[in-house]
């Protein structure tokens, strides 16, 4: 199952973010790239947004990926969903930075404006826990050991 949980993730590109601050939820549509086994996604956004403001406060986070882009199933009891849960780290080698934004610009040509914004900062999430649902009731729940 981890490997499935893996290709979904790496296949697709868009996910909503969650973050929370003082009790209070804030969810953001982002495009995203994952490392080759899946551990870790990478999103940009800029340091002035709520979500940033949120990850500096708390840096746990869940990400929801599914499969909506590609049109509803006829039978939408089959339609997949993965629940990320992670912890935001900070990116503070310049190199590695450089690097993340430019494998995020070749996966989402549309963005290169935002990417080299001065504010722009990179999320990275550290993925702890998968819960893969196929359909509405076969659910897969996965704990990464640190």
């Amino acid at each position: 199952m981890r490997d499935r949980i893996k290709a979904f993730l790496k296949e697709k590109d868009m996910c909503v973010l969650a973050t929370t601050r003082e009790g209070r939820p804030h969810c953001s549509l982002m495009a995203y790239i994952a490392d080759e086994e899946g551990e870790w996604i990478y999103m940009v956004t800029h340091r002035s947004t709520t979500k940033y403001t949120n990850l500096l406060h708390n840096q746990e986070v869940s990400l929801l990926v599914d499969n909506r882009c590609e049109g509803l199933p006829a039978d939408r009891g089959k339609i997949q969903a993965l629940t990320v849960h992670g912890v935001f780290h900070e990116v503070e080698k310049q190199e590695t930075r450089q690097e993340l934004l430019e494998k995020i610009q070749k996966r989402h040509p549309h963005m290169r404006e935002f990417l080299i914004h001065p504010e722009a900062e990179i999320i990275s999430v550290r993925a702890s826990s998968f819960l893969f649902l196929d359909g509405i009731s076969d659910a897969h729940h996965i704990t990464l050991t640190p």
